[in-house]
């Protein structure tokens, strides 16, 4: 096996620290907003920034987090293996990293057009954002529900360069989704996070009153989708996908349950990537058929 030079090995690790492979959850959400937008395929160009733009985002939102995070990963045995607290990523690295992904981001933004530039600093500052609420709210994960709520909404404006008729009930949609499974996956820290005095949903209700809320959020998100669907006036392609995206959760419910958090990461990762990935494809199948 050839070994892999320091840098090369460096960057592996930083791609590692902030679950790069993790940028597939607000992606296909951005490209579901260009398309809407464009009603059909959107031009390349627009579609390579857009990408450039989400993953400098959240590559400068994750390192974020992980910067500020950094003591308390380092006293909870569930993340003192990441990067920083383990100490193979120094925070100096950490720092430029989330430098460079801003400016990309906001490179990327610039490359666009002037609305996408003007929502830029809010878009971003809002990720940011939520890595410091778990020290004053237990409704953190909607903060970071709203922070994706601009994936789709950022799509649209890069192509439009405009908010007239953007559908915000997708929005929406996404904020309860994600406000959904990240208070799901925020059981498995819930006892840390008492006894810490970090605010989440499961630390503050318990696990199985957060589970609750989490369905409850999860059933909103999909009426709004489906509203998104009916304002959008896509056809039945779409609501296939409402179903299929649907029975992916319940999945994920079931799969994982308040006294056994084992499945989580199954759960987590390949379930609602399934999902944005689903609505998205729905999405344009819906789109290139009324053509």
């Amino acid at each position: 096996m050839v070994k892999l030079t320091p840098l090369v090995e460096k960057i592996k690790i930083l791609l590692e620290m902030i679950q790069f492979k993790l940028t597939v959850f607000a992606l296909p959400f951005a490209f579901t907003g260009a398309f809407l937008a464009s009603r059909g395929l959107p031009k390349m160009s627009i579609l390579f920034w857009v990408i450039i733009a989400m993953v400098g985002a959240r590559t400068c939102a994750m390192g974020f987090n992980r910067i500020v995070d950094y003591k308390f990963d380092r006293d909870n045995p569930r993340t003192a293996n990441r990067a920083l607290p383990a100490g193979d990523v120094k925070l100096v690295e950490a720092w430029t990293m989330v430098i460079l992904a801003g400016l990309v981001f906001f490179y990327a933004c610039y490359n666009l057009n002037n609305l996408t530039l003007l929502l830029a600093p809010l878009a971003l500052g809002l990720t940011l954002f939520y890595s410091l609420t778990k020290r004053f709210t237990a409704f953190c994960h909607v903060v970071l529900g709203v922070a994706l709520a601009f994936s789709p909404l950022g799509g649209w404006v890069a192509v439009q360069g405009s908010l007239v008729d953007y559908p915000f009930v997708l929005s929406l949609g996404v904020m309860f989704w994600v406000a959904g499974f990240d208070t799901i996956y925020a059981c498995l820290d819930a006892d840390f996070d008492k006894k810490v005095g970090l605010y989440s949903l499961p630390s503050r209700l318990g696990k199985k009153n957060a589970f609750r809320l989490a369905g409850f959020f999860h059933i909103l998100a999909f009426v709004l989708f489906t509203l998104t669907g009916v304002v959008a006036g896509l056809n039945i392609f779409y609501y296939v996908g409402i179903i299929l995206a649907a029975g992916a959760l319940c999945y994920q419910h079931m799969l994982v349950r308040p006294e056994n958090l084992s499945k989580i990461h199954a759960s987590f990762f390949s379930m609602n990537g399934f999902i944005s990935i689903t609505l998205f494809i729905a999405t344009w199948v819906s789109l290139i058929t009324m053509e």
